[in-house]
């Protein structure tokens, strides 16, 4: 690429201008660096297929978005979502300041916060990630409005897929089942033995009562370690989350991204995955995967491009992720659809806990009044 640049760059020196040229050369100069910037952008966009793509929202605002969904137009919505989804629920995110899950480890005692999810440092000292585990374990908490936003788009047929970076399973408990969910960091509805030899498959109910009764977890067969199949630093992401991004992305018309940094790699890639016509829309806190400075520097979008005069397909609504989903929701004319559909599952979800908690009861009282009578006997 350098050799066809130098190439050009020798050709336009050699030929002569048959312009009527300018006494002032500060003109000059500006005009042939515009004409070999427009060269570097257009040799760039075709050598790494950077070209912007036709512009399909009619304004880059929420309003626009919810035009394009009500058009028929958009059929195959792509939903990406991070841990800023369930903080409603009460689940902390990690990187917030003073509020994030990395900010609030100091009782466990590690090198380095990032240290609960390294592989290698659990092998050794797996106390604190279940320790940590028991207090966010999946089942106690509910799906937040966001969840259901998703979930509604399922209903509707517009879902193609959510890729989340979550693993509290609230998208299943909302709904989302395995066909339309990539969990790319993994989840705690399955777990395996760490031992490479063995990697014999536990539940998440046996993962649970592991848990709940502070014993580390060991494998039956071998007397490894038991890990939920969570993917930590050090690992590989599931090879469904390669496979399906290739077929998904492509067919992508219209990429909803939420709740999330943008900073781990290789989910916060996949924003450039979807086609260049394909419009995105951000709803989160603070605007977040901003075209790289030297992408911007040439102008092609990288990244997300919000603010610059070129852009033409990304939209940032800076919200909370349920109050972004409402807002959408209503401009849709599905918000008394959405608010019902969160009243009806959660009272469900309260209902279902209720009931598990009866049926302990009973069983502790039966077990109870079981060992009483023992006791009598013995006596």
């Amino acid at each position: 690429m350098s050799e066809e640049v130098s190439k050009r760059a020798e050709e336009e020196a050699d030929t002569p201008d048959l312009e009527g040229q300018s006494d002032d050369s500060s003109d000059e100069g500006d005009a042939s660096g515009d004409t070999e910037m427009d060269f570097l952008r257009s040799l760039f966009s075709r050598t790494l297929g950077l070209s912007p793509g036709d512009k399909v929202l009619d304004e880059l605002t929420l309003d626009g978005v919810a035009r394009y969904i009500l058009s028929g137009k958009c059929k195959s919505i792509i939903c990406m979502v991070g841990a800023g989804i369930s903080t409603s629920a009460g689940i902390p995110d990690f990187r917030s300041p003073g509020t994030g899950l990395y900010a609030n480890l100091q009782k466990y005692n590690l090198p380095y916060p990032e240290a609960i999810f390294q592989i290698d440092y659990f092998k050794k000292h797996p106390e604190p990630f279940f320790a940590l585990a028991r207090e966010l374990y999946p089942g106690q908490f509910k799906p937040t409005v966001c969840h259901y936003f998703m979930r509604m788009l399922k209903d509707k047929g517009l879902l193609a897929r959510c890729y989340s970076q979550n693993i509290d399973t609230l998208e299943r408990v909302a709904g989302l089942e395995g066909e339309d969910l990539i969990e790319a960091h993994g989840t705690f509805h399955t777990s395996h033995c760490v031992s490479f030899l063995c990697r014999k498959e536990y539940s998440m109910d046996w993962m649970k009562t592991k848990i709940f009764s502070e014993d580390i977890p060991k494998c039956d067969s071998c007397g490894s370690l038991v890990k939920p199949d969570i993917v930590f630093f050090g690992e590989n992401l599931p090879a469904r989350f390669f496979a399906s991004m290739k077929m998904d992305f492509p067919r992508c018309d219209l990429l909803i991204i939420m709740g999330t940094s943008l900073q781990v790699q290789p989910f916060a890639s996949l924003v450039n995955r979807v086609s260049n016509s394909c419009p995105r829309l951000l709803i989160n806190m603070e605007k977040t995967g901003q075209t790289e400075f030297g992408m911007g520097l040439l102008g092609f979008g990288g990244g997300m491009d919000f603010d610059s005069d070129k852009a033409y397909r990304d939209v940032a609504h800076l919200s909370t992720c349920d109050d972004g989903c409402m807002a959408l929701a209503e401009l849709l004319g599905w918000k008394a659809e959405l608010e019902e559909m969160v009243k009806r599952e959660h009272a469900l979800i309260d209902n279902e806990d209720a009931k598990k908690k009866d049926k302990e009861a009973s069983q502790s009282s039966k077990s109870t009044g079981a060992e009483a009578g023992k006791s009598d006997k013995t006596e």
